[in-house]
């Protein structure tokens, strides 16, 4: 056998092969890849919303198949399945892969989608375009600095315990606003600072939170739990401390910030989230100008 038959049949082999493995063994019909400049958190929350949010417009009904936190999401919608999955490249931009696959047309999208530009390809790729563009515009209305290391001041403080889910935290804190402040300015106790949210419990699979909304006060000897308000010493903190600028709505966008950061530096933290509001909400003005202090302290 000459040396020129024998390289066409193992390029035969090697492109059979390859073939082979396109149509019937490659996950998705068709992958697009693209760039954000934020957190995986961000984009992985801002994937569940996104698809909560057209259900609730009755566009389209998606169902989560499988899901793991801030590294991938797999999602039907009739015949359709998209898979999302999302890396860390730094501490600041994220890589996110959609791969789709139509379980009724899969042998056909998978010979045409190279060559010719399918409906199906155009629509899938015009969904994914609409979903990056809402993220881009969720971003303009916030801001998170550079995270770094640093340690928490030590504070006294008066406290109410609560429960809600991540995304509702800031809602619960302003319903139970007035219990807190209303029971220290009857008692006469005076707010010597901003207010903090320390985190107690976060169940990063189901996002439920119960945390502790507190208010700096002076400490004194005569001062008594009650069953609703209580009174303790935040001891000073070493761990990854980020600002985050926006809506207190979606501060957590500065936790997934230094999730990331932890992550891609190998350091063990303490799922436990401290943020130091550093503007009163109600009083209105530019969201952006709006800044909260969070730390998530280094694992003991």
């Amino acid at each position: 056998m000459s040396k020129k038959k024998s390289y066409f049949i193992i390029i035969f082999l090697i492109l059979s092969i390859l073939f082979c493995w396109y149509i019937f063994i490659k996950e998705n019909d068709y992958t697009i890849t693209f760039k954000a400049k934020t957190a995986t958190g961000t984009v992985f929350q801002g994937i569940e919303e996104w698809t909560k949010m057209r259900k609730n417009n009755n566009e389209e009904d998606y169902k989560i198949i499988k899901k793991k936190k801030y590294e991938f999401i797999k999602l039907s919608l009739a015949n359709i399945i998209y898979n999302w999955e999302f890396s860390s490249l730094n501490d600041s931009i994220t890589n996110v892969k959609v791969g789709i696959t139509d379980l009724n047309h899969s042998f056909y999208n998978r010979i045409s989608i190279p060559f010719f530009d399918t409906k199906f390809k155009e629509e899938q790729l015009k969904k994914i375009v609409a979903f990056k563009t809402g993220l881009q515009e969720h971003l303009k209305n916030l801001k998170v600095g550079k995270v770094q290391e640093g340690k928490t001041e030590e504070i006294f403080v008066a406290y109410i315990k609560l429960k809600s889910v991540m995304q509702e935290k800031a809602q619960t804190m302003i319903m139970d606003d007035s219990k807190i402040t209303g029971f220290l300015y009857n008692k006469n106790i005076k707010i010597i600072g901003k207010p903090y949210l320390e985190v107690t419990h976060w169940n990063l699979e189901t996002e439920q939170l119960e945390f502790n909304y507190c208010f700096p006060i002076n400490k004194t000897e005569n001062l008594i739990d009650t069953e609703f308000v209580k009174f303790k010493t935040i001891p000073s903190k070493k761990g990854l401390i980020v600002s985050y600028f926006g809506n207190y709505r979606t501060s957590d966008r500065g936790w997934f910030a230094i999730l990331d950061y932890a992550k891609n530096h190998n350091i063990e933290i303490d799922y436990k989230p401290l943020e130091h509001f550093m503007a009163n909400p109600f009083n209105g003005g530019e969201e952006l100008s709006w800044e909260a202090k969070i730390c998530i302290p280094f694992k003991k």
